[in-house]
């Protein structure tokens, strides 16, 4: 493992060039790179007349240093060495005490020492004598040989193994060697710190914790590489050394040691990758196994099998499409099974496992295939159903529409009636076949996909059709005895009982010439009123009576078209402003045409408009109510029903109140940039007659659309079951309005220092003239003074009266939306009110905090006023009910609350 390689090829310098770069440079000692017998190294002790003054341990750490170097490149433990000690010119004394310090000193496996004695006669001789006596001592501990001159060195080296100095042809240079010496320690420390740092990344991978999160993964994947690109970097710029010159005369060992470590290094690395690689497609695999796991043929089985949803063609038709998406899931999984075989075929590590999961797939999709069969099969039988439901509930509201549209004063005449029939008998040749066959039929032929909702909607379209035929089969009764007889045409009268009265009858009024008569049929009572008494059939009047609620019905049904079509208009006109613009700033081909500056103030300009259209046709409605237009299409059958759905979204339709308070905002940000290209450009791809502002106005304006169809469909209900809930989606629309418009000016207050939203929602607010007068201090001199009254725009919260002053900018870019100085707030904990001020049946007081301040208000008309005091006498009596209520405060706190209240409402009635 290249772990342990590295581990083991550390270089290690126990002395180092830096530590004896002093006595180097003086020459002590030197190795030549001379050999001897045996390819012993010959270390050099030049003349030097300081070599008695170097201490023990510095001598020893120059012979260690270099001993080490011939070892190291060998890299043999019995390295022989042989010393050339020249004395050529000192003393006895000199060489004994070298002899001595070498033998003690010398650390490797001396084989021999050379010693050139001194040329002078006199120390020649001395040396000659205690050589002789000493010999013995010398040769115990070191063999060594006195030389007399360097003719005799060459009897034991040859002399291409010796420097010029000592009559050799062997090239050596001092500083040359020193350089050397320092460039090869400088490439070993630097083998060693890549050595360590290699040790240390292979010890972070071994240990590295993978995640079971595939952006870990991939970030551990990218982290490592990273690390493995640097390092081999470094290894490059060390091997780059080879060309260096300082390298041209030592042996590589080093060097290819470093080549490898790079090998071993690089295969790890590749393995490790390799590894983290597949761990990674194994990762990703098992997700997307565990996403088409999750489509089951019990899923299948109970998807769409809820009734309430399988009434129409359009939601089967979703079905179908979501049975679609299933097909694509099972593509899904043959990509992935193919996927898995690819990854098997590559020698993955986790191979077994991945064709377990393949299998499971394949059998998987093929039960999921026959299950996905049989439920199309199904599906597409209901929708066949539904569609021909549907066609014949059509018929029947044409059949419907069609008595509806036939003018009865044309009946009068033979020729009228009998068109009337002809087209009657029309309309029913073209009766879908459906309604020939019975309800029992049609339970036997679709038995196997009958819900009990498609049950009801088969027995629902059979009642209506038997009612539509019915009046069907009247009309063309009527209409044959009226084509059978030739009657001139008279107006309609009651009939006269079978066997009238002589006498005048109670109900003939002989100065008007008229009858009154009431007839009741069924919830329809009409008051006829006749002149000049003709005879006619009852069956006409009976007629005329049909005609006439059919009229009325219908009248209903086309409010409620109105309603559901305009919706259908604005929820596609929402859709295409947030594709067509908002989410255009978003596309980065469009985004040289965008301004720098509107870039960021999307939200501004386009304002909650995507959570009105959630709420309104979301496909995965993000608001617990629903979808709002699907509600109001399920209303198109019984319109009576819509008061409810609008009052069951009551609180979300607060959503407009969001909208139209940024609307100034959105409005001052179009204004600014009206002209941008990009707007342009979103205008003609969509091929809009109409710039973006007027689409933005749309919230707005269906705000005060909703009030105003509804007001058309209670006119329409007023004798209906359900017409309070009419009343009530009317009243809500219309305070919301009004919540609206409150805000709107609130939005406009400058001046107040807080929030607020903390004084609770604006109950009230408009124009008044207010006079105050205080009971103490110069404020009240100053209030006596003021004749002319302060003109006021107040604001009612439920928690606070505040009063400001109107502002209004002129000018060609002023904003035309006014604004609104903060001036003072009153606390409604601490107000009071008077409600008849004399002199004049439009003003009342409030006063505060136990008349320390009076105010004076003047509202611009007595409905105003009274409208004011409703509203602020419901904030106090709200108040006095809630302390009523505080049983668990301490008595004290209590008895000085309702105090105070009762002090505040003792004026109410004044």
């Amino acid at each position: 493992m290249w772990l342990i390689f590295i581990v083991s090829s550390e270089v290690t310098v126990p002395v180092s060039m830096q530590e004896v770069a002093g006595y180097i440079e003086k020459q002590v000692a030197y190795l030549s790179g001379g050999r001897g017998e045996d390819s012993s190294v010959i270390i050099t002790l030049p003349e030097c007349s300081a070599f008695s003054d170097i201490p023990e341990e510095a001598l020893a750490k120059v012979l260690s240093y270099l001993t080490l170097i011939p070892r190291s490149v060998t890299r043999q433990p019995g390295v022989k060495f042989i010393i050339i000690l020249d004395r050529r010119l000192d003393t006895w004394a000199s060489i004994k005490t070298a002899l001595a310090r070498i033998a003690a000193s010398f650390p490797g496996n001396l084989h021999l020492v050379l010693v050139l004695r001194p040329t002078s006669f006199f120390q020649r001789t001395v040396t000659d004598l205690g050589f002789r006596f000493s010999q013995e001592d010398f040769m115990l501990k070191m063999p060594v040989v006195m030389l007399s001159s360097v003719t005799d060195l060459l009897r034991y080296i040859d002399e291409n193994q010796l420097t010029s100095e000592f009559g050799g042809t062997l090239d050596y240079c001092h500083s040359d060697w020193i350089v050397l010496r320092t460039a090869i320690e400088s490439f070993a420390v630097m083998v060693k710190d890549i050595a360590q740092m290699l040790q240390a990344f292979g010890t972070e991978l071994a240990e590295t914790q993978l995640s079971e999160e595939c952006s870990a993964v991939e970030f551990l994947l990218l982290s490592h590489t990273e690390k493995y690109r640097r390092l081999k970097v470094q290894l490059n710029e060390a091997l780059m050394c080879r060309e260096s010159s300082h390298f041209s005369l030592i042996d590589y060992w080093l060097l290819a040691q470093l080549t490898d470590m790079e090998m071993a290094f690089d295969g790890f690395f590749d393995k490790h990758h390799l590894k983290l690689q597949q761990y990674l497609q194994l990762l990703r695999y098992e997700h997307s196994f565990q996403e088409v796991n999750c489509f089951s043929v019990p899923k299948i089985a109970r998807k769409h099998t809820d009734g309430s949803q399988t009434n129409s063609v359009a939601n089967m038709l979703i079905f179908l499409i979501d049975l679609c998406l299933f097909q694509d899931e099972m593509s899904q999984a043959q990509v992935l099974i193919l996927h898995g075989h690819q990854l098997a075929a590559g020698h993955h590590y986790a191979m077994a496992l991945i064709v377990q999961r393949c299998n499971e797939l394949r059998h998987q999709c093929d039960t999921l295939t026959s299950a996905l069969n049989t439920k199309r099969n199904s599906l597409t039988q209901a929708q066949t159903l539904l569609r021909l439901l549907e066609e014949a509930q059509r018929w029947c509201d044409d059949g419907a529409y069609l008595l509806a549209n036939q003018q009865v004063d044309k009946f009068q005449s033979k020729e009228g009636a009998q068109a009337a029939l002809r087209d009657i008998e029309k309309f029913q040749e073209a009766a879908p076949p459906l309604l020939c066959a019975g309800v029992d039929v049609l339970f036997l032929e679709y038995e196997s996909v009958l819900t009990p909702c498609l049950q009801a909607h088969i027995e629902k379209t059979f009642q209506k059709h038997s009612s539509v035929q019915a009046l069907i089969q009247s009309r063309q009764n009527c209409l044959r005895k009226l084509a059978d007889k030739h009657v001139r045409p008279i107006q309609l009268v009651v009939p006269r009982p079978e066997n009238p009265p002589r006498a005048k009858s109670p109900l003939f009024s002989p100065k008007h010439g008229m009858w009154w008569c009431n007839i009741n049929f069924g919830s329809n009572y009409l008051i006829i009123s006749i002149f000049q008494p003709r005879i006619l059939t009852v069956l006409s009047i009976v007629t005329f009576s049909q005609d006439f609620a059919l009229n009325f019905s219908y009248s209903v049904i086309h409010v409620m078209k109105e309603l559901i079509e305009t919706e259908r208009i604005y929820v596609e006109e929402l859709l295409a402003v947030l594709l067509g613009y908002r989410a255009e700033m978003d596309n980065p081909s469009l985004a040289p045409l965008l301004p720098t500056s509107l870039r960021n103030k999307r939200d501004v300009l386009f304002g909650n408009l995507p959570d009105i259209y959630n709420f309104h046709m979301a496909l995965k409605p993000v608001l617990p109510a629903g979808v709002f237009l699907q509600d109001l299409e399920s209303c198109l059958e019984s319109p009576e029903a819509v008061g409810a759905c609008f009052l069951e979204r009551k609180e979300h339709f607060h959503l407009y109140e969001c909208y139209c308070q940024n609307k100034p905002r959105s409005d001052s940000l179009w204004r600014q940039f009206s002209d941008c290209p990009f707007f342009q450009e979103c205008q003609k791809k969509l091929e809009h007659k109409l710039a973006l502002d007027s689409y933005l106005l749309k919230p707005v304006q269906r705000l005060t659309k909703y009030q105003l169809l509804l007001k058309e469909l209670l006119k329409y209900s007023s004798g209906c079951e359900r017409a309070s809930e009419l009343q009530g989606a009317l009243e809500a629309m219309l305070d919301l309005l009004k919540s609206v418009n409150d805000s709107m000016h609130q939005i406009a207050i400058t001046g107040y220092e807080g929030d607020l939203s903390n004084l609770g929602r604006v109950l009230m607010q408009g124009s008044f003239s207010v006079w105050i007068s205080h009971k103490k201090g110069p404020t009240r001199v100053k209030e006596l003074a003021r004749f002319k009254p302060m003109q006021r725009h107040l604001f009612l919260h439920e928690h606070a009266l505040l009063f400001c002053k109107r502002r209004e900018e002129h000018g060609e870019n002023a904003d035309k939306t006014p604004s609104y100085s903060f001036k003072h707030c009153l606390k409604m904990s601490a107000v009071g009110i008077t409600e008849n001020v004399k002199g004049d049946v439009k003003k009342f007081e409030i006063w505060y905090s136990g008349r320390e301040e009076v105010y004076v208000i003047q509202a611009p008309t007595l409905e105003v006023k009274i409208a004011w005091l409703n509203e602020i006498r419901k904030i106090l009596t709200n108040q006095q009910k809630q302390l009523k209520g505080l049983n668990t405060f301490p008595r004290s706190c209590v008895t000085l609350l309702q105090s105070q209240s009762r002090c505040r409402c003792l004026l109410l009635s004044q």
